[in-house]
């Protein structure tokens, strides 16, 4: 069972929603910057070219120096073994300490994110609740017309049509009237 809570907690923790929604946020006000400075790099291409020269000349000369200090180490390196392991202890801490630094900096991020994310949800959830009472207040004002509009209309007339009693015409002659006469006669 505690692995369907986990489950069921994860699945209802709005927080990753929230974070993916912040970084798409982050990402559209990011892009919106990009054509501005595409424009300030194009701009500035051609004094970027140059400075790319003189750099790549100075990188040349640094590296023959490089070279040459490295030659000059090599020959001078420590031949004790326990100050090499001393240095990689101690490099290996730094490296866990800034490691749980990175760690603390990205949580940061992704709460901050989540934040964001938040916040656009919210707006797009207010958003929508205004377009929908807009539309519900635009149906009722037409229901309250149309409404009006059935009330003004008259009641309907209604049409009385005079029907003369009905009087036999004395010039007609009446029906005949038959006579018949039955005749009991037993049956035999």
């Amino acid at each position: 069972m505690p692995m369907t809570d986990d489950i069921r907690k994860t699945l209802s923790d709005p927080t990753p929603f929230y974070a993916l929604a912040g970084a798409g946020d982050l990402a559209v006000e990011k892009l919106r910057e990009v054509p501005e400075r595409a424009a300030a790099i194009a701009a500035d291409r051609k004094a970027a070219q140059e400075k790319a020269t003189a750099a790549l000349q100075e990188a040349g000369a640094r590296l023959t120096e490089a070279q040459a200090k490295v030659a000059e180490t090599v020959g001078t390196l420590p031949t004790d073994l326990k100050s090499l392991q001393e240095r990689a202890q101690g490099l290996a801490l730094q490296s866990v300490g800034r490691a749980a630094e990175l760690a603390v900096k990205a949580r940061e991020v992704y709460d901050e994110l989540a934040e964001r994310g938040k916040v656009v949800v919210d707006r797009q959830r207010k958003d929508t609740a205004d377009e929908l009472t807009v539309i519900a207040t635009k149906a009722e004002s037409k229901a309250d017309a149309f409404a009006a509009e059935v009330d003004s209309v008259d009641e309907v007339e209604v049409i009385e049509v005079e029907v003369d009693e009905f009087e036999p015409d004395e010039t007609a002659k009446p029906a005949a009237k038959r006579s018949t006469s039955r005749k009991n006669t037993p049956k035999s």
